[in-house]
């Protein structure tokens, strides 16, 4: 009912406003309005905190609600040429205000303004303007006079009111007044509430309900009743309600009240002074004119009497009330927007009201106008006829007035919003846990965790959904915006969220696309470079830059099919770099994650079996700092069909080393040199149906820079590089190497050097191994920061252990039979070897990286897995271990 326009400033005060009738007329403003701002405590208000403090009232009540209040009034001198004051003085206490005069029928066209002293601080405040309240709000009223609208100003005990008739310098109306309700007094009784008479047709009573009032399509919100908060206190024998006409709410207005500066505990007290003022002064109201109130904390007042469940009529927007409801927020909102709280506490007994009646909150209403009049936004409405009207609308739709205030007034799509039990704006953000973004949607062997967003506030939103392909997941409280599930069955799956509002509604957001691929076989190629950057090969002739990216197209050439590609293996080569960085391999059309698969220093050469899923045919090369050549040579990849060949575990084993004269004769591999090493039919290997051995290769103490070529034996060997080194350098690379022959082949190219050969697994076309799943790359372990295991270099003869099943999308279980990870040692203290096996068996002589102190250096492992961990052993002093898993493979 507030006009919204009230100045806080002494320069806001001259503002000319608007009447319902059409006329300029000033508005009061109240001394004093700052005490609430200052935060007084009122005898019958104990705001949390405030312990015994004495009460500011006249009575020392600290329930909250108890202690009826009193209303004192003072006489404003009329000082003539269209002037009245109340000088300023000391008052008996009060916490509420507003000025009234005797004759409904006169009226002023100036301005009207008060102000307030605080009781705690002892300052008056600014003026303030008080608008004049329509005449016939609440019925036709014989007798009675007029008044303005209340203000709430807090604890006060001192006022000064002044009124000017502006420019026409006329005769103001008699009986002029200030009235000041006091919340919790106890004094004398206010006067009776006036007769009600005759009343406009948009005021027709009728006949009180005896039965419930209808349901509602939405739930009735927890509403403080007018028992709690003790309305018999200020009306103990109110006035009988009235209802609406036709017995239906067709629409809801919102309104604000009074000075934003109060504290919740106080709103009790300021409902009751609404109540003491409306009934009390000016047309003397039946009740409270109000049907609801809110106030910033969300806490919903039953306003005026007759059944939060009834069409009550109530005292609110001139010319509506016939038809509609209404909810009024407690507080100015002309220089400050509602609290969130107070927008969802509205919208809860708008939906519950409009929806007794099958009204749609954001929708339109048909509302018979039962005044002629014009509104502020200056549409003018004649008496009888229909108008148009949103559903929850403000104040001034109806009336010219500024209420419900320059800054609520915005957020009433809001709260229709809120109202009409709509989540707004939901959807699927990312999926994790598991799930890798792929082409248009994601890829999971199964686990994924759902993350998504909404524009609703958590208070309207019970619980979310997550659908798997129509059926419920998993799901989470209103206020929680992800939850973990796991996606069964290979193919295709749509994923979307369910959200259910307050009002039991539910929003549906729209679905992405989860496909579980399903195992993926291996076919192995001869070994073939793709790309090299010092060249032009594959992209264009130069070094990566810092935070570059290089993007290589790997199916539909070099005997890789076009379609059916889910990952391949590459050799990947860092050569010439001109800074300390790491390069990460991953696939194109997806985010790179924190995984490297190479680390290295300026200078140095390092190569690194990669294992990249592939997405949209390319994979992506990403280089951190500096400057640096890479080199990428392909030796097979994994097919979505099923005529490849499936992974057996096998090892470590070590099948070759020429410093022993294991497999191969004793003596360093020379220049230009080629040894052979048989592998069918040896260690366990099968003779038959072996396609591909995955082998951990180490080059040891070279005379000389050179780099080894692993190829299989039989073949032409092309120009691709397994490892590559300087001399006095040891360094160790993951092969995986096609078996044409039963054996396969070792060259190098310049100087001497022993080689030493560890087998971990094979591949065969007899199909009793596991095939591939796609996984990350990922992060499971980092000592330096205490991911996977504890945060601890790992200590010469040390062992850590890393869970892997059940963790980061690994299935749980006994299905997994190995899993592919990149490990990298860093910070290393000594010369060391690390080796990684199946956590659960005894460790053997094979190694997998192999370092000297200050060494970053990685290699991919392919480990088996045998109770759901892998162990890392560490051989002298301590180094840093970080593992990143690309895959595992599963039957």
């Amino acid at each position: 009912m507030s006009s919204g326009r009230r100045a806080r400033r002494t320069t806001k005060a001259a503002l000319v406003r608007r009447t319902a009738l059409g006329t300029a007329v000033g508005v009061l403003a109240v001394l004093g309005i700052q005490a609430a701002a200052n935060g007084a405590v009122f005898g019958t208000e104990d705001k949390a905190g405030a312990g015994d403090k004495p009460g500011v009232y006249s009575t020392e009540a600290g329930n909250g609600v108890s202690g009826r209040g009193e209303l004192h009034k003072l006489a404003l001198t009329d000082k003539g040429k269209g002037e009245a004051v109340l000088t300023q003085r000391t008052t008996e206490p009060f916490g509420l205000l507003g000025v009234s005069w005797a004759d409904s029928d006169e009226k002023i066209k100036g301005t009207i303004e008060a102000r307030a002293r605080s009781i705690e601080t002892g300052e008056w405040s600014d003026w303030i303007e008080l608008e004049p309240l329509p005449v016939g709000m609440d019925g036709k009223r014989p007798g009675a006079g007029a008044a303005t609208e209340p203000i709430w100003v807090g604890a006060s005990d001192g006022a000064e009111v002044r009124v000017s008739d502006g420019a026409a310098a006329g005769t103001l109306p008699g009986g002029l007044q200030l009235n000041m309700v006091d919340p919790g007094g106890a004094g004398g009784e206010a006067k009776e509430n006036g007769t009600l008479d005759a009343e406009p047709a948009a005021f027709v009573a009728d006949t009180p309900p005896t039965t419930p009032g209808p349901a509602s399509t939405a739930p009735q919100p927890k509403i403080v009743t007018r028992a709690e908060w003790r309305a018999d206190d200020e009306v103990p024998t109110p006035e009988p309600p009235i209802y609406l006409p036709g017995g239906k709410i067709k629409a809801a207005f919102v309104h604000h009240t009074t000075s934003e500066a109060y504290d919740c505990s106080e709103s009790p007290a300021i409902v009751r002074s609404i109540l003491r003022y409306h009934v009390t002064t000016g047309e003397k109201w039946r009740d409270i004119g109000y049907n609801f109130l809110v106030d910033k904390c969300g806490t919903i007042f039953e306003g005026r009497e007759g059944g939060i469940d009834q069409p009550v009529q109530g005292a609110h927007t001139y010319g509506w009330n016939s038809e509609s409801t209404s909810v009024a927020v407690i507080g100015d909102y002309t220089s400050q927007a509602a609290s969130n709280p107070a927008l969802i506490s509205a919208s809860r007994v708008i939906a519950y009201k409009l929806g007794q009646y099958g009204v749609n909150p954001g929708g339109t209403a048909q509302l018979t106008a039962g005044a002629t009049q014009t509104n502020y936004f200056g549409d003018k409405f004649e008496a009888g006829k229909v108008y148009s009207f949103a559903a929850t609308s403000g104040h001034r739709n109806g009336f010219n007035t500024q209420c419900p205030g320059i800054m609520l007034y915005p957020q009433l799509p809001t709260i229709r919003s809120h109202a009409t039990g709509t989540v707004a704006n939901l959807k699927v953000d990312s999926l994790g846990g598991g799930a890798t973004p792929a082409g248009g949607g994601y890829e999971t062997p199964g686990p994924l965790t759902v993350n998504w967003s909404t524009s609703t506030v958590n208070g309207l939103i019970h619980k979310f959904e997550v659908l798997v392909d129509g059926q419920v997941a998993g799901w989470s409280w209103g206020h929680i915006r992800s939850a973990a599930t796991t996606v069964t069955g290979y193919g295709n799956h749509q994923v979307a969220i369910r959200a259910t509002h307050t009002s039991g509604k539910t929003t549906t957001s729209p679905a992405v696309t989860v496909t579980v691929p399903g195992p993926k076989t291996f076919k192995p190629v001869t070994p073939t470079r793709l790309m090299d950057t010092r060249a032009g090969l594959g992209v264009p002739r130069a070094k990566v830059g810092p935070a570059g990216v290089v993007t290589l197209q790997v199916t539909g050439a070099n005997g890789i099919p076009a379609t059916h590609v889910g990952a391949v293996v590459l050799n990947v080569t860092a050569t010439a770099p001109t800074a300390t960085s790491f390069v990460s391999v991953y696939p194109n059309g997806t985010p790179r994650t924190s995984a490297s698969n190479l680390n290295f220093t300026a200078g140095k050469t390092i190569p690194n079996l990669v294992v990249v899923p592939v997405v949209n045919g390319k994979v992506s090369f990403y280089n951190h700092a500096g400057t640096v050549d890479l080199i990428a040579d392909v030796t097979g990849y994994y097919t979505t069909e099923t005529t490849g060949s499936t992974h057996v575990n096998h090892g470590p084993l070590r099948l070759m080393d020429t410093r022993a004269g294991l497999g191969v004769p004793k003596a360093k591999v020379g220049p230009d040199s080629v040894v052979t090493l048989p592998v069918a039919g040896v260690q366990g290997v099968p003779e038959e149906d072996v396609t591909a051995v995955v082998l951990n290769v180490t080059a040891t103490a070279p005379t000389s820079a050179s780099f080894v070529s692993v190829y299989p034996s039989g073949t032409a060997r092309t120009s691709a590089s397994n490892l590559n080194f300087t001399a006095g350098q040891t360094i160790p690379n993951l092969v995986v190497v096609p078996v044409v022959d039963g054996k396969v082949s070792f060259y190098n190219r310049s100087g001497s050097v022993d080689l030493i050969a560890d087998i971990t697994g094979y591949f065969t076309s007899g199909g009793e191994g596991a095939s591939h799943i796609n996984l990350g790359p990922k992060r499971l372990m980092d000592t330096r920061s205490g991911l996977g295991v504890a945060k601890a270099p790992v200590a010469a003869g040390g062992v850590v252990t890393l869970p892997v099943a059940g963790v980061q999308g690994v299935p749980a279980g006994d299905k997994v039979t190995a899993v592919v990870l990149n490990v990298t040692a860093t910070n290393p203290t000594s010369a060391s070897f690390v080796s990684v096996y199946p956590d659960g068996t005894a460790r053997t002589s094979a190694s997998n990286l192999n370092f000297t102190a200050g060494q970053t250096i990685p290699n991919l492992v392919v480990v088996p897995v045998v109770n759901g961990k892998v162990s890392f052993y560490n051989r002298a002093g301590s180094v840093d271990l970080i593992a990143d898993i690309t895959g595992y493979f599963t039957k």
